[in-house]
């Protein structure tokens, strides 16, 4: 296991690569970019933005800047002051590399329209997409495999029925839609004002004690967290059932109970840890879908500032540095986290060997 290890992790280099060239690439023919925006406000601002700009730095990232510039009446070295000021007076392959070299070292650059480093953006909203993906993932765990293995056993029952129906309806509700209707219902939208609208915690929170502190946090998220969950633990569910079903009607099982074993422990014992290995799988993805994707429009209709909305408001400004910085951010983890799934494979069922699979 440990030289698969090894290999997996020798792996993540030249897959980061990979997809950074590619976004590189696709960024360098997409239109319009951070030149073209502040030359715009410049225009429309008397030179004040240049000013407001002046601090960011980001030479490791492209522009598709047009050839139009010139004819937008701005003087020759004006123009060239803002290549120079992001990094677009070189050519693309030394932006590249100088983006690899800095990301080797975790140095992503300054945003273009923040005035702070990508490092410190990604840190400060870290927290909250952590919040939400973490607690997200836990409940929908919780709730999935303990229903689905009911469901499993009691395939066909009408409690198998009306759950199924429920599942599906909460799955139909978009996120979003779901979140709107928990502010109109306990957010002081239409009835009750028993939870926070915005924010991971209060005000006054550095104040408190650290008991209520816990309880502030716990308050913000109740909301958020919960229409999180009500589509994403459908899915699970019916995986798991399936996986269970698959698993009971094999030949092991019915030998397993022709041995006089009790029904939990065929299903616990025998069952569970075939019939877990796919619901394992799905865990980076269901990660990284609610850490970084997922949870967009519900960090916006809470206004929760996290990564999320950090790399949406980062695509729409052209700010290339958070761009990348979020993207390489994005893929190591993702990367790391299927290597971690390999590896709870293994601790579930011992009989899976990834390295003579690897080396067949």
């Amino acid at each position: 296991m440990g030289s698969y290890i090894l290999r997996r992790l020798a792996l993540i280099i030249p897959t980061l690569l990979g997809i950074m060239l590619l976004n590189f690439v696709i960024v360098q023919a997409a239109p319009g970019g951070p030149v073209e925006q502040l030359i715009a406000e410049t225009e429309g601002h008397g030179g004040s933005a240049l000013s407001r700009a002046s601090g960011g730095g980001g030479g490791e990232v492209t522009s598709s800047s047009g050839d139009s510039r010139g004819s937008r009446g701005l003087p020759d070295e004006l123009l060239k002051e803002i290549e120079v000021m992001y990094g677009f007076d070189k050519p693309a392959h030394e932006r590249f590399l100088k983006m690899l070299g800095d990301y080797a070292t975790f140095d992503f650059g300054e945003s273009f329209f923040r005035d702070r480093s990508v490092i410190e953006l990604i840190l400060d909203k870290m927290p909250v997409s952590i919040s939400l993906g973490l607690w997200s993932t836990l409940i929908i765990y919780l709730i999935s495999i303990p229903l689905g293995i009911r469901k499993a056993v009691t395939d066909g029952s009408r409690f198998d029925v009306w759950s199924s129906s429920a599942i599906v309806v909460g799955y139909a509700i978009p996120g979003f839609l779901f979140a709107i209707l928990l502010i109109v219902l306990f957010a002081g939208g239409s009835y009750l004002d028993w939870f926070p609208l915005r924010g991971l915690t209060s005000s006054n929170f550095d104040e408190l004690t650290w008991y209520q502190q816990i309880g502030d946090y716990f308050w913000h998220l109740a909301l958020p967290v919960t229409a999180n969950v009500i589509g994403g633990f459908a899915t699970l569910t019916l995986l798991t059932k399936n996986s269970f079903l698959d698993e009971i009607s094999k030949q092991y099982v019915v030998t397993a109970r022709a041995k006089g074993l009790e029904e939990k422990q065929v299903l616990y014992g025998h069952v569970f840890r075939n019939a877990m290995l796919i619901v394992i799988a799905s865990l980076p993805g269901v990660l990284v879908s609610l850490f970084f994707t997922g949870s967009l429009l519900i960090e916006v209709i809470f206004s929760l500032d996290g990564l999320g909305l950090l790399g949406f408001e980062a695509a729409l400004n052209r700010d290339y540095p958070v761009i990348f910085g979020t993207l390489y951010i994005f893929t190591l983890m993702g990367l790391v986290l299927k290597l971690i799934s390999d590896i709870t494979y293994v601790l579930v069922d011992p009989r899976i060997d990834f390295e003579s699979r690897e080396g067949s």
